[in-house]
Formats: structure tokens, C-alpha cells, sequence
């Protein structure tokens, strides 16, 4: 049995008013040490008795009956303490993980890792310090699955805000804490432009919440009413007003208990005595958020398409074509660890590119597989750019992404191909290899050579239908018309489109 199918079948199996006596005497207990103002369910007593902070000041204020509460609630205490997993090291420090700002597909490969080394610690706790406005579905859903496949238990301390995905992360964890004055829920996707989201993308934010409820015993119509402003409740949410929750009142229906601070939460937990190790994002994780930036991965793309370019108007291989496929293989790679880009849009792009590549060497003229070739490239990298569930803001990311980097590839074609090529320092550091070599490597290279149309030569290898010519002692790359033409044919040249010289047999 699961983690988290254990502690939903110890929660359930109790009856409902052996639970309510237990809660009573927890609140009771822990409002009147001063450690926890607020306990699910239960309404708080006076003000002087929460400030009292003694025993005296829990039975001059509390209803009759209070010392059996009492009793009972240091029971519950201990089962509360307890209902960390056995198999959980009580003594191992505890992993405070930071969850800040607006919430994005970077963040989910460091909640992951901080996942995996709470474990490999044998971490007694793993806590979410949480304070965002919200973000993206697919991260939050990402991380609520790497917290619920968690063996160190994970509690959520919500530290003001947590609204949008920050409220779906919060109920993925298995107990949720609020600092006083904190909100939490407001979770309904929206688009660009602040409206609803599709019905599509509502459902399954609703049915993530609902399930994730459920899974932890709780009311899965009030976490489907953060979702759905059309769910009412009696005396919780009216119809058309979405759902969110102050600390007080999450902890009446269930949801959260209040702790005055991070030292109150340790104490209810139990692990006041534990080391505290705040986790950080690591250098590649920071590398991987900086490559991903809508503001970097444009330039990414650019310098890759232009490597490409370059290499297939020169001969040989240069600096040109490495830093294009490194451009590549980053804007590619960080997109994967971040969940954006799956291997179908790797793939797409990969068969993409070799279609252009077949168009420009293999079959010339046709035109048929150079425009799917680009087809196929261009869709790889916007499926790439839009991650899982997108809504309109991914759309107009992915879309502003793409159109930068074509604007900024047209831009520079010009002052690459035509300016930079005769630059004799440039072809000295191998960034462009040259038109002409000397006579000793006797090597011409096809780039602007229109001159050579008419010209009669022979081939040099078998042309099938690309390979080499030699044309007096010039050695030129040259495409077959039609026909495959054997070595030693006697060719003449018919066309020359500046980097592509087409030849015929002559007979």
C-alpha cells in the first residue's frame, strides 16, 4: 500500500465524532500553548486565553469538560507526530524547499532534485515554503506529482500567498500550514488576457484539485470551487464568486492548521530538534532558466538556423556549422529538461532537416522537399516552445519566440552571406571556409562561381546524382540533372544557382 493510501485509510476509518473529540482536545492544547492560533474546525477561545500560553489559561477559558480535551488532544499530538511514516528517518534533518514568484516549467526540475535528496538524506521532513501568485498548470501538476510520489513526507507552509498553482501544489503535500493573514486558492486558469481559460483546461485543473482532495480526505467540492466560480457552497462560496480561503478560514473547514511562524511548525511536527537545510537552485539549473528565457532562446534558434545556412552555402565544415548545431542542441536540450519541448518536436525538427538537406543535395529543383522539410522544422521548435496544456499566454510566447528568431535570421543573412565570406581573417579562423584554395589543395568551392555555366569538364566521382567534377584544374561540386553519371564521364554545365552547379552527360 502507497504512502498516501495508508494515511488516507487511517484518517477515514475512525468515526466522525471520536475525531471531533480528538480535535477539540488538539485545539485546546496547541491554541493554548500560543504555538498554533488556529486549529480546522474548531473556534478559537478568548483572546486573554491564547495569550496566557500556560495550562491555567487553556482551563479558565475553555468550555466545561476541557480536561478530558486536554487529555485527549496530547494524544492526538502524539498520533500527529507518528503519522509520519515509520520508514521515515525522525531524526534526518528537514529540507526546506523555497516556492517563490511566479511559478514556471524552471522550478519543477529543482523540486524534483530536492525530491531525490530528501530521500537520499533520509530527510524526517520535506517543507514547501510557499508565497506565489500562481503560474503555469503544467509545472504546478509536475510538481505536485514528484511531491505525491514522495517517501519523506512533504508539508506545504503557505507564508502569504498560495493562489493558482500555487494552491494545487499545496494540496498535493500531506498537510497543509498557514501563516496568519496568508490566502489560499483562486485557481482557475486564465488566458493572455486575464478571461477564463478554455472549458477544456478548466476541467482538468478541476479534476487535478478534486483528486488530489480526495486523496488527502478532505472536501473535494471546496477545491473544485477555487477552480469553478459556478460550484456553490452553503455558508462558504456563493455561485459566481471564486473560492479563497483565508488562514482562519481553511482552518474551520479542514483544509489547513494556523502556526504563528516557522519555529511553531517545526515544534507541531515534531522536528524542533532537526537540522534545518534551506535548498538552492544549482548552477545548471540556473544555466538551464537562463536558455530557456523567451529573451535567449530567439538568439538560440538564429544562430543555429544561420550555422546551418552557412554550411550549406559553403564547402567543407566550419566554426559556422559547430556553433549552429551547439545553438540547436541547446535550445533543444534546455526545453527538455524543462518539460516544454517533448521528443516529438525533436524528431519533427530531425525530419525536417533532413528533408532540406535531401532538397538541396540530393534532389535539386524539386522544391517539394525543401518547403516540408521547413514545414517540419518550424513546427518541431513551436511544439516545442508550448509545453503541455497550453493556454493563449503560451501560444503568443511560442508564436513571438518563433517570429523573433525569423525576423533575426533575415536580418543577418545579408551581412553573413555577402559581407562576411571575403573577410580573409574570418576564412583564416576557419569561421568560413574561402571561395578558392591554393593551386596545391586545387579545391573550388561552388559559392558564386556563375561563370563556369557552359564549361565542359569531367567527373570525377560517380555523380548520383551529386559529387565532384574537375573542370581545367578546378575540382567543383556538381549535381547530375537527371541521371546518374558514372566516373570518368565527359559533363558539361547547364545551370549554376550560386551554390549548386547542375551538369548534364554529354554524349
Amino acid at each position: 500500500m502507497s504512502r498516501r493510501a495508508a494515511r488516507l485509510t487511517s484518517e477515514t476509518d475512525p468515526s466522525r465524532n471520536r475525531l471531533r473529540r480528538i480535535r477539540r482536545g488538539l485545539a485546546a492544547l496547541l491554541m493554548g500553548s500560543g504555538l498554533v492560533l488556529m486549529v480546522p474546525g474548531i473556534v478559537p477561545a478568548a483572546p486573554a486565553v491564547l495569550q496566557a500560553g500556560n495550562q491555567e489559561g487553556v482551563q479558565e477559558g475553555v468550555q466545561e469538560g476541557i480536561e478530558n480535551g486536554i487529555q485527549e488532544g496530547q494524544a492526538a499530538v502524539a498520533s500527529f507526530r507518528v503519522n509520519i511514516p515509520l520508514e521515515s528517518n525522525r531524526s534526518g534533518p528537514v529540507l526546506r524547499v523555497p516556492i517563490e514568484g511566479v511559478i514556471e516549467l524552471g522550478l519543477a526540475p529543482f523540486v524534483e532534485r530536492s525530491v531525490r535528496e530528501a530521500q537520499a538524506m533520509g530527510a524526517s521532513a520535506l517543507i514547501l515554503d510557499i508565497d506565489t501568485p500562481g503560474g503555469r498548470v503544467d509545472a504546478a501538476e509536475r510538481i505536485a506529482d514528484a511531491i505525491s510520489d514522495s517517501s519523506v513526507p512533504v508539508f506545504a507552509y503557505v507564508n502569504r500567498r498560495a493562489l493558482s498553482a500555487g494552491a494545487l501544489i499545496s494540496l498535493a503535500a500531506d498537510g497543509i500550514f498557514m501563516r496568519p493573514g496568508s490566502v489560499i486558492g483562486a485557481a482557475t486558469p486564465v488566458d493572455g488576457t486575464g478571461e477564463k481559460a478554455p472549458e477544456k483546461i478548466v476541467s482538468a485543473m478541476r479534476s487535478s484539485m478534486r483528486s488530489l482532495a480526495e486523496a488527502r480526505g478532505l472536501d473535494p467540492a471546496i477545491a473544485e470551487a477555487m477552480v469553478d466560480e459556478d460550484i456553490q457552497i452553503p455558508s462558504v462560496v456563493e455561485e459566481g464568486r471564486l473560492l479563497t480561503l483565508t488562514t482562519e478560514e481553511a482552518t474551520d473547514l479542514g483544509y489547513a492548521a494556523s502556526v504563528e511562524n516557522w519555529d511553531a511548525l517545526m515544534l507541531v511536527l515534531g522536528t524542533d530538534g532537526n537540522e534545518v537545510r534551506d535548498q538552492e537552485v544549482n548552477w545548471a539549473e540556473r544555466i538551464v532558466r537562463f536558455l530557456s528565457h523567451p529573451v535567449v532562446a530567439p538568439f538560440l534558434l538564429s544562430l543555429g538556423f544561420l550555422g546551418l545556412l552557412v554550411e550549406i552555402k559553403t564547402p567543407g565544415f566550419g566554426l559556422a556549422g559547430g556553433a549552429g548545431i551547439l545553438s540547436l542542441s541547446l535550445f533543444f536540450g534546455s526545453h527538455l529538461i524543462i518539460g516544454l519541448a517533448g521528443m516529438e518536436g525533436v524528431l519533427l525538427f530531425g525530419a525536417g532537416l533532413v528533408l532540406l538537406l535531401v532538397e538541396v543535395f540530393l534532389i535539386p529543383g524539386m522544391g517539394v522537399f525543401g518547403i516540408l522539410g521547413g514545414i517540419g522544422m518550424l513546427t518541431g521548435i513551436y511544439l516545442s516552445l508550448l509545453g503541455g496544456l497550453p493556454t493563449a499566454p503560451d501560444f503568443a510566447r511560442a508564436s513571438g519566440v518563433l517570429s523573433s528568431s525569423l525576423v533575426l535570421v533575415l536580418a543577418s543573412s545579408w551581412l553573413l552571406l555577402r559581407r562576411l565570406p571575403s573577410n580573409r581573417r574570418l576564412t583564416r579562423l576557419g569561421i568560413f571556409l574561402g571561395e578558392v584554395t591554393d593551386k596545391e589543395t586545387g579545391y573550388t568551392s561552388a559559392v558564386r562561381r556563375m561563370e563556369l555555366t557552359d564549361r565542359e569538364g569531367t567527373a570525377l566521382t560517380d555523380l548520383r546524382p551529386s559529387g565532384t567534377g574537375l573542370f581545367g584544374d578546378e575540382r567543383v561540386d556538381v549535381v547530375s540533372e537527371s541521371e546518374w553519371i558514372e566516373a570518368g564521364s565527359r559533363i558539361r554545365i547547364i545551370s549554376s544557382e550560386g551554390y549548386r552547379h547542375v551538369v548534364r552527360l554529354i554524349p
